[in-house]
């Protein structure tokens, strides 16, 4: 038999019996839906996920505090410190594999005015030849600043959007324009007592680079400085302190308070911050935050998709059910086709493909009301889901997509209905092969 012979004779007799086809086909729709809608959710939350976390910072980077604690296995929470952060540690962290690149970081505050209005954004110095290893996103106005120009000073997309008149009532806010407000940079003012004879330390901005939006939480809101440029205004900030409080605030930026570790691979990340925590320093990372979380994901989209996965089961059976019942109404017709010379592999062919037909139409109907599922959970599904994951801090409802269909999803699913059918219908079609051609003739109907 001709392979068009076989799809005319198979789709005329799915023709022919509408109302069992179009039973049998709804099984596998809904089937279909359950499983790309199941795990489309699954896929939704895990990027949900990792895009918030992705926020907060790179996946890849590994933040090495000066001091800090850590709670331990009885639940109880101990401080402490370690030795002071130096370029030794940085060098035995370099040596340890996976990691690229150590970058060595000042943490502490600057203070910003511009006429009346006044702001405090947290600031890292760092040395201007390890900016390029930051991996900052674009500039959008000025420079970074360099080895040969050390001068400016890097804000945040959003570091100069906060600035308040603390002698207002109400602390009216002000968005600064950095290109036409003239604003002066200092430290601190309240942290060390200033010396009454000497004016508190201020100097214009004059260079400095603003950098473009990334939704990274560090690159948007803080503010960057080279470290010898940084050194030297502190210098002059220090000689305002009176003479007690001049040691102190020397001292607190003597060592480098935070390290920025950058590794190879996100899979290496937990490996590097054992072999950095061994060297008994306190690490953070968001790979590290964001694994449980992961592993929370994963084992929902198991569970959802197993859900799915018996939905599709049912419509199997259906399928079975209805190529079971076509044989037994088409045993005559099987005798004739044997009798006419048809191989006993041709009219396996054509119940295979009759029910591969019913699978792959179950399946691109299924994956068409899939896609108009999920946009209704998007649109619609937003109070409920914010119920769900209400407990989730890292969980914004506005910014979040509940469901999400990659490419790769409506091709497996349609090619698994389809097998599914294939398979559904393989035992109804072996037993169609074994129907007698004499005894199939004396068959009425």
């Amino acid at each position: 038999m001709k392979i068009s012979d076989l799809i005319k004779i198979g789709l005329r007799n799915l023709n022919r019996r509408k109302a069992r086809t179009l039973l049998t086909v709804m099984g596998v729709v809904i089937g279909t839906i359950s499983i790309v809608v199941m795990i489309s959710i699954g896929i939704g939350m895990k990027k949900n996920y990792t895009q918030q976390v992705m926020e907060l910072g790179s996946l890849t980077t590994i933040t090495v505090n000066s001091s800090g604690g850590y709670v331990d296995d009885k639940g109880n929470y101990t401080s402490f410190k370690t030795e002071p952060m130096n370029d030794e540690l940085v060098n035995k962290i370099m040596a340890i594999p996976h990691v690229k690149t150590v970058v060595p970081l000042i943490s502490t505050s600057a203070y910003l005015t511009s006429g009346k209005y006044e702001t405090n954004i947290q600031l890292y110095v760092i040395d201007s030849s390890h900016m390029p290893a930051m991996e900052f996103p674009g500039v959008t106005m000025g420079a970074l600043p360099t080895p040969e120009n050390n001068k400016p000073i890097v804000f945040g997309s959003d570091a100069l959007m906060n600035f308040y008149n603390p002698y207002s009532r109400n602390y009216d806010s002000k968005q600064i324009d950095i290109t036409k407000d003239k604003v002066n940079f200092g430290f601190n003012p309240y942290q060390y007592q200033m010396d009454p004879k000497k004016k508190a330390f201020s100097v214009k901005v004059e260079q400095y680079a603003v950098l473009e939006k990334s939704n990274n939480y560090e690159f948007d809101y803080y503010g960057y400085m080279d470290i010898n440029y940084f050194r030297h205004l502190y210098q002059k900030y220090v000689s305002t302190l009176k003479a007690e409080e001049r040691k102190k605030a020397l001292a607190a930026v003597a060592n480098y308070s935070n390290l920025k570790v950058t590794v190879d691979n996100f899979k290496n990340v937990e490996e590097v911050q054992e072999a950095i925590d061994a060297l008994g320093y306190q690490t953070d990372s968001l790979a590290k935050l964001m694994a449980p979380m992961l592993s929370t994901a994963n084992m929902l989209q198991m569970v959802l998709g197993a859900i799915g996965a018996v939905s599709m089961l049912v419509s199997a059976i259906n399928i079975a059910n209805t190529m079971i019942m076509s044989i037994y109404e088409r045993t005559k017709e099987i005798g004739i086709m044997k009798v006419l010379g048809c191989l006993v592999r041709d009219v396996k062919k054509l119940f295979l493909f009759e029910a591969g037909m019913i699978g792959l139409i179950g399946g691109v109907v299924g994956i068409t009301l899939s896609y108009i599922a999920s946009w209704a959970i998007n649109k619609f599904g937003g109070p409920l889901f914010q119920a769900l994951m209400s407990t989730n801090y890292m969980y914004n409802p506005e910014n979040s997509k509940f469901s999400d269909i990659p490419l790769w999803l409506p091709l497996v699913a349609a090619g698994l209905s389809m097998l599914v059918g294939i398979l559904s219908g393989y035992y109804p079609a072996s037993r169609a092969t074994k129907i007698s051609a004499i005894e199939a003739m004396k068959t009425d109907g």
